[in-house]
């Protein structure tokens, strides 16, 4: 399970650069390392020690327990059968659900909450009264 872990910390490090909008160069160069080593953090190549864990939390301004956050669904992932991308909080890896999520953010609270609707409606979800 090691190398679950390694990975699992990996995808919860390149979700956060992604959603701060940091490249792997301004990442590394915010903790001292070359982009490549933020490449190998990222798709579990290399552990990520516990010091250089607390860098990364700084850099991205989260906890430490930020990375190992829905960790003990990774067993879980792993003793069932194979599912879709988009369960498992996997779908938030994804560069154009960060795109999507940086976009509606922008947006002023009635446009958010008009956009909200039009997205539950295609996909035939009943409207929830705010």
């Amino acid at each position: 399970m090691g190398n679950d872990i390694d990975t699992h910390l990996g995808k919860r490090l390149r979700r956060r650069r992604r959603l701060l909008g940091l490249t792997q160069q301004q990442l590394a160069g915010a903790v001292g390392v070359r982009f490549q080593q933020i490449q190998k953090y990222e798709c579990g190549a290399n552990r990520i020690s516990a010091a250089r864990l607390w860098q990364l939390s700084e850099a991205l301004e989260v906890p430490v327990g930020y990375f190992y956050d829905g960790l003990s669904t990774v067993a879980a992932r792993e003793a069932a059968p194979a599912s879709n991308d988009s369960e498992g909080g996997e779908m938030f890896a994804r560069k154009e659900t960060i795109d999507l999520i940086r976009a509606y953010y922008l947006l002023g609270e009635r446009p958010r909450r008009r956009l909200l609707d039009l997205a539950k409606s295609l996909n035939g979800v009943e409207q929830i009264e705010a």
